[in-house]
């Protein structure tokens, strides 16, 4: 059974995402005002086919403030990042530079509001990233950062990347750590159904020392990822 959920979700949401994707490289081009609308469907659908294909479940725990906040998420696997359009509110997304350079793609990102990271640029391109990002503010939109840099194995708990402190500095808003375990059931090639979830931690205060904001948001992102689990996997 597992096997023909799995043949079902990659021939659904992949066969799917070819159009959507295609959608949104047009748009991107002819009507930009139509980007989010293209990314937001092609998010859901990829929520629906998890859920109704692979039988994955998708809870939050926590409280999310109703407030501006800057989102520091868990990144296990594709699923949040691919989530991330339907589970929040047209989020603005800091991501790696090298994303923008798939032909395409890129331009439909920056379209949907997708912040590209410079990592050797240096303080020029965090001040653009920063104006971008309070432009976003402005507009009441959630600010999103996958702080580890790149997808991580559950039950490991690497270090921060040192972006993460500056940006918190510069933006001035609390963050809310989110911790996610996506990884058990979907980072695998056949995925498993059961339950992800979405733990939001409490808010943290902006003005902190790096070193407080980075352990204490480090803590709370790791919460449904225990180090414990890496060896049982």
């Amino acid at each position: 059974m597992i096997y023909l959920r799995n043949i079902a979700f990659y021939l659904v949401f992949y066969g799917g995402s070819i159009f959507m994707v295609l959608a949104a490289v047009i748009a991107a081009r002819i009507a930009p005002g139509k980007v989010r609308g293209v990314c937001d469907n092609w998010s859901a659908l990829h929520r629906w086919a998890c859920e109704k294909l692979l039988g994955i479940r998708v809870v939050e725990t926590g409280k999310r403030p109703d407030y501006r906040a800057f989102y520091a998420i868990k990144h296990e696997s594709f699923f949040e990042a691919i989530d991330l359009p339907h589970g929040f509110d047209h989020p603005a997304l800091f991501a790696k530079q090298e994303l923008f350079d798939i032909p395409g793609w890129g331009t439909a990102a920056r379209e949907y509001g997708v912040i590209p990271v410079a990592r050797e640029e240096g303080a020029k391109a965090l001040r653009a990233m920063i104006r971008e990002a309070n432009g976003f503010i402005d507009q009441g939109r959630p600010i999103v950062i996958f702080p580890e840099g790149t997808r991580v194995r559950h039950g490991t708990q690497p270090k921060l990347g040192a972006g993460f402190a500056a940006l918190y500095k510069l933006l001035g808003l609390p963050v809310v750590p989110v911790a996610v375990d996506s990884g058990p059931n979907y980072h695998r090639k056949w995925k498993r159904p059961g339950t992800i979830t979405y733990h939001f931690g409490e808010p943290i205060e902006p003005g902190l020392p790096r070193a407080e904001i980075e352990a204490r948001t480090h803590a709370a992102m790791n919460a449904l990822n225990p180090p414990e689990i890496a060896e049982q996997l």
